[in-house]
């Protein structure tokens, strides 16, 4: 067995045993195991004092040749559009999400629709071989030419995954190498096993899905070098009572990291949903005080998304704020931009905001529409239904242009919206839009409420 040292996350100090605490900078488990490579051989000879005729050479840009990325589809269409057109030979995907979220049934799907035409390996070492057939079954897929293999060992697995174009490894966190003494899940398994992968996929164009856990705050159990290491990292969320998930892209190396699929748990597997207007958009909008929407593009698509606020008057002396899909931070300085700027009383009251479908509105283009939804639920008057809004808001009550703003009004028009609020900096670029549905251009957020209201 090679021989093994521990080594502190924090600061690098190695020790020959595990300790608690690190003596160097005394932070608490933070010394992990690693193997340690044998010292290489030193050259002797006539040509210990040259250069090694297999070193590498470094080539002028002009030189390197373009390497084209062939890719095949994985038989889900939201996947594909989540991967930047499909799954790229060679690649390493790693999915990660919450226990019963759908991560092995998703990739089930996907090893059954590949195994048709290429020779795929499932390599389950969290459950058995029966249970995994049990779950094709149940999908309805046609397993037999799928290959199962039930090893927790990296090592014993090595030629069956050597001899296979696609692999699934369900789950990183399960499987182990005997390099290492401890025990599997653990920061230098995780990554030891990580990195055999990877030399494995780039030098003989394998192509694997790993499946990760999470931790209870939501992040990728394990080290950051494991998500380092891949081409492209997917998120899986969503409640597990809820029928709806949504798969995000984190990192990728081929294709836009703002991609976002939508999909639907049936009893027959999991669906991408196409239409997804329904999921972000509320029947009842434009009845109710506190709701508006606005165009979100995220990756390649544009999605209307609905925000949805409440206000209670607080109980105790300091004011709540909570937010779902929206960031808290930001939340608070938009309050604060409505009652310095615009004279609402948002102080005393106690502020809920939701985005619609689980969906997270990062970008800042949505600034406008919260402050709308602020405005709407502090005056108790509803917005109408058939008006959008976007444009990002700055601390002195400017509203800033936004990106693709034609793109963005463009799907206003397709889902039937007849008002589209946005920054006068856009206007220019949306001239094209004027017979077709009203442009409200808007300089300051006192101005978006007036147009309003």
């Amino acid at each position: 067995m090679p021989k093994t040292q521990f080594v502190c996350n924090e600061c690098g100090y190695t020790s020959p045993k595990w300790l608690g605490r690190c003596p160097d900078c005394g932070k608490f488990n933070t010394l992990v195991e690693e193997a340690v490579a044998p010292a290489p051989a030193k050259r002797t000879g006539a040509g210990a004092g040259y250069k090694s005729a297999l070193s590498a050479k470094p080539l002028p840009l002009s030189q390197i040749k373009f390497e084209k990325y062939e890719r095949v589809s994985s038989g889900i269409s939201e996947l594909d559009v989540v991967l930047g057109g499909g799954v790229v030979r060679g690649s390493l995907i790693l999915v990660g999400g919450d226990p019963g979220v759908g991560k092995s049934t998703l990739l089930t799907q996907v090893a059954a629709h590949l195994a048709k035409e290429h020779k795929v390996l499932y390599l389950s070492a969290e459950e058995s071989c029966s249970q995994v057939k049990l779950r094709c079954e149940r999908l309805g897929l046609d397993s037999d030419s799928l290959l199962l293999l039930n090893e927790t060992c990296l090592d014993n697995a090595e030629e069956a995954i050597c001899e296979a174009e696609y692999v699934v490894v369900d789950s990183i966190q399960a499987v182990y190498t005997e390099a290492l003494s401890s025990s599997a899940g653990s920061v230098g398994q995780v990554r030891e096993c990580a990195s055999k992968l990877m030399r494995i996929a780039k030098s003989r164009g394998i192509t694997f899905f790993l499946i990760g856990h999470v931790t209870k705050e939501g992040a990728l159990a394990g080290p950051k070098v494991l998500e380092h290491i891949m081409d492209a990292v997917l998120y899986f969320e969503g409640e597990r009572t809820e029928n709806f998930k949504i798969l995000r892209s984190v990192k990728n190396r081929f294709g836009s990291v703002q991609e976002v699929g939508v999909f639907e748990m049936t009893g027959e597997g999991i669906f991408g949903v196409s239409d997804y207007s329904s999921l972000f958009l509320s029947d009842t909008r434009g009845t109710a005080a506190g709701a508006a929407v606005t165009p979100s593009e995220t990756g390649n698509r544009c999605m209307m998304v609905e925000v949805q606020t409440l206000m209670a008057k607080t109980a105790y002396g300091l004011p709540r704020r909570m937010s779902l899909g929206v960031d808290l931070n930001r939340l608070i300085v938009l309050i604060a931009v409505l009652e310095k700027r615009c004279g609402l009383p948002l102080g005393a009251q106690d502020v809920y905001l939701n985005a619609m479908g689980g969906i997270k509105l990062n970008e800042p283009s949505a600034d406008l529409c919260v402050c709308a939804a602020l405005a709407s639920a502090e005056k108790m008057i509803p917005i109408d239904k058939d008006t959008a809004l976007c444009g990002e808001v700055g601390l002195t009550g400017e509203v800033r242009g936004v990106n693709f703003a034609d793109k963005r009004v463009n799907e206003c028009l397709k889902m039937g919206f007849k008002r589209v609020i946005l920054p006068a900096k856009n206007m220019k670029a949306c001239e094209k839009f004027k017979g077709k549905l009203e442009l409200v251009p808007v300089s300051y957020v006192s101005q978006m409420i007036k147009a309003l209201f």
